[in-house]
């Protein structure tokens, strides 16, 4: 059965939409056939689309066509007759088409007493599809009420557009479920009677009726709105925790574009998403129009799979029985309300589900603050809660990302080079805390003498009316650990604060403002750090930074010797081996010729040792492989074994006297946090432990091993590059070319379609094509991060391996497993690494 379907765009940017489509497919068919008068003439509807075949999962099928009228629902109700004569008139060209059934969409099921004189001018059956838009909207409720735990005594759900068939039939089927409604209308001149008797008589004790919106946002939360007259609700005026079924075009809640508020979520009613197992024909690389479909092409469909040629639902009352059986046949089709979206956007169960605190009448009734409090810390949180709050209050797109990559885990036990989840499942973690944990998680040689300090009541924070005990043992022992003759350290509580305070001990004891810094590295994201940190990307949104700071390629003496020697530069900052900048190492003697130069041009040399120093490649620090002396040193990361936060700045007396060496300037840098006792009890206990056991041999010996077997794996894949690194600080570099993979395809395509879109193409201004050609290649770029990243999935998703990217460079994967990694858990790694890779070969480049 052939079914045809008018919709309408609901905005002057979807008619725009409908424009362009026009525009391409008469200039597609003025290519294949040549310049034809009709073809470029006014029409009374422009294509849109021709389903021809759609099975549905019963294995029944239909074809059809959709038609736009190409008017807004402003432009059809200031013009009603002329209206109401092209929406005949596009029916009447649809039966020549050969439709058996015709759909209305929007407002062109209104036009004409809802629907009712096309129907009778019509010669097939003609349905407006509001009974299915009802149903998604009934069933769409139906789900939230279940997730949020809603129950009809609980809350009154407000519905606007009464007594409109959509809202008349929707509150029909929730006054059925026992719900109390509060039905807004328009007409207050309208007595309330005459309002009512559009309901059974047995169901007005369950219903207020209220012609002011405005009156309806602070009593009620859950909202149902199908008016038809779109634009009426302000989203800003909804109390925290509304959610809004926004059923009908136009929306219902005012503005274009999604409100940016995080606290009411607005959802997209009235439609539904086809399964897989439904085929809507022409479907290409699971690429098919399938979700969020207009209920009424829907509910159009549906009666064409059921080869029923009958007026469905046309005029204001829709028997709620016949909702209830069209939402049935449909899902028996495999059309279903869920999933949800809002303007279009995907919404996750998860994010239905962080409304639920809205609903809870305990944490409601809480009448302080340390109530409120009590309850949130007294929670048995599951780690969709902890999503949804991070969603919240944090940073949701962190949360969109590692749900997109499949990283969504939270993780409530660590021990050794696991990680477990609420589960009890257990994770291999070869990222751990990106160096953070040398020591593995939960260290008991770091944890035991922490939690004795606690318990015995010791200092911890005695700046400026006493001197830090167990800080000055921690410094006397950097000093002696640390490679050259750094004996003054300034303790701090990051990484990029300990880079921090070597740029102002830089600048103070050289007087010289000017740092070189190195391409690719990475120093941190204050903004200090982040001037000296050499990928664009971390640092083009919050230029201006720092001045007088240069910028060489890693690895490159000859460029740092013209810089050095031509300009006047009081210090150089380098990372060893450039962690987040994909794990590189530099070339043999490069790190000797930097010692050498620095030392010829009377330049101090900053070594940042945050990620590579205390043992993870090998060497205590692993400036100590070319034997140099750094004239600062940074640390942090692993020093405290993981446990609490602690960063460190080693220099020389000399630096130390020249930058501060005064009554003046002994207090220009200082840290509230920094230097504590208790920081330093952990990281003294992590320095022995970590020199007791011998790590650093450990993760020499180990690391070699484990790179043998990588590569050993990796010759046979050609879209691994290389495996770079020492001891236990790797790197697998991805290689996979999608080089000019999208402008293949564009010139398939343009191959393929009839007529001559190339020359179409030559006439693009430039500024277009040239913007064209950019997106096209940062398109094959993120194919190539893409790729890796799916690495990162598998391991985790099929293998139970913690993975993932270096900051710098997305199509590297970082392999930095805590110290105490055994060998069977090495060999677990390659396997499982071995295995992938098989399974990603699909291609070679």
């Amino acid at each position: 059965m052939k079914f045809g379907f008018i919709a309408h765009p609901t905005s002057i940017l979807l008619k725009r939409y409908v424009k362009m489509l026009d525009l391409f497919e008469r200039t597609s068919s003025d290519f294949i056939d040549g310049y034809d008068r009709e073809l470029w003439s006014k029409k009374n509807t422009v294509s849109f689309m021709n389903f021809e075949k759609i099975t549905s999962a019963t294995g029944a099928q239909c074809e059809g066509v959709v038609k736009y009228m190409p008017l807004t629902a402003e432009e059809m109700l200031g013009h009603s007759k002329e209206t109401l004569a092209r929406i005949k008139q596009g029916v009447d060209e649809l039966i020549e088409q050969g439709t058996e059934i015709v759909g209305l969409g929007g407002f062109t099921s209104i036009v004409g007493k809802r629907g009712i004189e096309v129907a009778q001018h019509s010669s097939t059956p003609v349905t407006s599809g509001n009974s299915l838009t009802t149903f998604a909207a009934y069933k769409a409720l139906d789900q939230i009420f279940e997730w949020l735990e809603v129950t009809p005594k609980s809350q009154t759900i407000c519905i606007l557009g009464y007594p409109g068939s959509i809202s008349l039939a929707l509150s029909h089927l929730l006054l059925r479920r026992g719900f109390n409604l509060c039905l807004v209308h328009r007409t207050e001149s309208t007595p309330a009677e005459q309002l009512l008797t559009h309901l059974p008589n047995k169901y007005h004790s369950q219903v207020t009726l209220s012609a002011d919106i405005k009156a309806c946002y602070e009593k009620y939360k859950i909202f149902a709105g199908a008016t038809s007259a779109g634009g009426i609700v302000d989203p800003e005026l909804l109390q925290p925790g509304s959610i809004f079924l926004d059923i009908a075009l136009p929306r219902d809640v005012a503005g274009e574009f999604r409100p940016k508020r995080q606290d009411i979520l607005i959802l997209d009613g009235g439609t539904v998403t086809a399964s897989s197992e439904v085929k809507l024909g022409g479907e290409s690389l699971n690429f098919a129009i399938k979700q969020q479909i207009n209920g009424c092409l829907a509910e159009t469909m549906v009666l064409a799979l059921e080869n029923r040629k009958e007026t469905f639902s046309i005029g204001r009352h829709l028997e709620p029985d016949k909702v209830i059986e069209i939402g049935e046949l449909a899902q028996k089709h495999g059309f279903y309300s869920y999933p949800f979206s809002s303007y279009g956007e995907r919404i996750e169960k998860d994010q239905i589900l962080s409304f639920k605190r809205y609903f809870d009448q305990e944490k409601q009734q809480t009448n302080s603050q340390l109530d409120f409090i009590d309850s949130v810390i007294s929670e048995n949180s599951s780690a969709e809660d902890t999503f949804n709050r991070h969603r919240d209050y944090i940073n949701p797109l962190m949360v969109d990302f590692l749900k997109m990559q499949r990283c969504d885990r939270v993780f409530i036990k660590g021990q050794g080079t696991q990680l477990f989840d609420e589960q009890n499942n257990s994770y291999l973690d070869m990222v751990a805390g990106f160096g953070c944990l040398n020591l593995g998680h939960s260290p008991k040689e770091v944890i035991e003498p922490v939690m004795k300090y606690l318990q015995d009541q010791k200092t911890n924070f005695v700046q400026y009316v006493s001197i830090a005990q167990e800080t000055a043992k921690l410094a006397e022992v950097l000093s002696h650990i640390s490679p050259g003759k750094l004996q003054r350290t300034f303790f701090s509580n990051s990484g990029t604060e300990a880079v921090e305070a070597a740029i102002k001990i830089a600048k103070a004891a050289t007087g010289n403002a000017k740092i070189v810094y190195l391409e690719n590295s990475y120093h941190g994201k204050t903004l200090g750090a982040l001037s000296i940190t050499g990928r664009e990307k971390h640092r083009k949104d919050f230029e201006p930074l720092l001045e007088h700071c240069i910028a060489v390629p890693f690895g490159d003496i000859t460029a740092l010797k013209k810089v050095l020697t031509e300009q006047d530069v009081g210090a150089f900052i380098l990372e060893p081996i450039q962690g987040e900048g994909g794990v590189i190492v530099p070339p043999d003697g490069y790190l000797t010729d930097v010692q050498t130069l620095c030392h010829q041009t009377n330049t101090l040399l900053m070594v940042d040792e945050i990620q590579t120093g205390l043992g993870r490649t090998g060497r205590l620090f692993a400036c100590e492989w070319e034997d140099i002396k750094p004239d600062v040193l940074m640390l942090s990361k692993s020093l405290s074994g993981g446990i609490m936060p602690i960063g460190a700045t080693l220099c020389t007396t000399e630096i130390w006297e020249k930058a501060y060496g005064s009554s003046d300037k002994f207090l220009l840098h200082t840290s509230t946090f920094g230097g504590g006792n208790l920081a330093s009890v952990a990281a003294l206990s992590a320095l022995r432990s970590l020199i007791s056991q011998d790590l650093s041999r450990k993760s020499l010996e180990l690391g070699h091993y484990f790179k043998q077997e990588l590569e050993k794996i990796t010759e046979k894949y050609d879209f691994i590059d290389e495996i770079r690194g020492k001891g236990l600080m790797l790197g697998i570099q991805f290689s996979n070319s999608f080089e000019n993979a999208v402008e293949a395809c564009v010139r398939e395509f343009g191959t393929r379609l009839p007529g001559d879109w190339f020359t179409l193409y030559k006439f693009l201004p430039d500024e277009v094509k040239q913007h064209l050609s950019l997106a096209m290649t940062r398109m094959e770029s993120a194919l190539s991060e893409m790729f890796c990243m799916k690495f990162v999935t598998k391991l985790g998703q099929d293998h139970n391996i913690l993975t993932f990217v270096t900051a710098n460079s997305s199509t590297v994967i970082r392999v930095q497993p805590p110290l105490v990694i055994s060998k069977a858990e090495v060999d677990r790694f390659v396997s499982a690494f071995a295995e992938v890779c098989q399974e990603m070969s699909t291609f070679n480049n």
